[in-house]
């Protein structure tokens, strides 16, 4: 593990070979009202890789991960996840958890955890046991049966990323998924994510605004600028072991990659 900023690479020089990556985007290009919103945006990752993509809004991030899981269809490019090509392969085998977490009201924490499980024929008994074989490692053993207007909002997103987590699925996308809670809670649900996903061994792919949030769970940061949005940096985001959890985002090695990336998506802003 390295505590420097890496050499930046731009979207056709990946650090993950394609070929074997469990995610891989090539060369995507998506229109909306005769407008490119992306053009020509490549990336990849490998089992067990937590990739972050940074940038301002209306870069395309979203959308994205909407293309990523089925939900939109690109223009052009090809799109491959766990060998699935086309969008309505993709469609139901990425888990993908977004910036609300979309609880359905008049089903309790199970009912709403199980909800994947179910979609995919998987009966009511069998679906329960995987809820209730889960919901200790999520902190949610004790509000089981609760229903969503009884859980605090970081509650609801554990909820949530649980639901998403339970089919199992090899990708999983997150959407800004601790941008509306307070930043106590949210330093703290990003640690507990990644004790989560440490052994996962998923790909995950998480958009969000915040850098420091960014630096913390992600791999590789991977930055996008807009008109139209495309990938114009990519930085890795490991530091030593000699570097404790909590003194991590206050490190020199922490603050100077922190600046290293805001730099990079500075110079873009200016280009624009």
């Amino acid at each position: 593990m390295t505590s420097t900023p890496q050499a930046s690479r731009t979207e056709n020089n990946e650090s993950v070979d394609s070929e074997c990556a469990l995610l891989s985007v090539s060369g995507v290009g998506f229109d909306y009202d005769n407008a490119a919103i992306l053009e020509d945006v490549s990336l990849s990752a490998e089992r067990g890789e937590f990739v972050a993509l940074v940038g301002p809004s209306g870069c395309g991030k979203s959308t994205l991960l909407n293309l990523i899981s089925g939900v939109l269809t690109a223009r052009e490019g090809t799109i491959v996840s766990s060998g699935l090509v086309t969008r309505t392969e993709r469609l139901g085998n990425i888990s993908y958890m977004q910036q609300k977490d979309l609880l359905l009201p008049w089903r309790s924490v199970a009912g709403n955890s199980r909800m994947g499980l179910e979609l995919r024929g998987i009966g009511r008994a069998e679906s329960d046991i995987e809820v209730e074989r889960l919901a200790g490692l999520f902190g949610l053993t004790d509000v089981i049966d609760s229903m969503p207007w009884q859980l605090s909002g970081g509650m609801r997103q554990r909820v949530a990323l649980l639901r998403a987590v339970l089919p199992d699925n090899p990708v999983l996308l997150l959407d800004e998924p601790f941008g509306a809670l307070d930043a106590i809670t949210r330093r703290s649900l990003q640690q507990w994510l990644l004790n989560v996903l440490d052994t996962s061994n998923k790909v995950v792919l998480l958009v969000t605004h915040d850098v420091e949030e960014a630096i913390l769970l992600a791999d590789r940061v991977l930055m996008m600028a807009p008109n139209p949005g495309r990938i114009v940096a990519e930085v890795e985001a490991k530091f030593g072991d000699s570097i404790s959890e909590s003194d991590l985002s206050t490190s020199p090695e922490f603050i100077e990659l922190k600046k290293h990336i805001l730099n990079l998506l500075s110079d873009q802003e200016n280009i624009q």
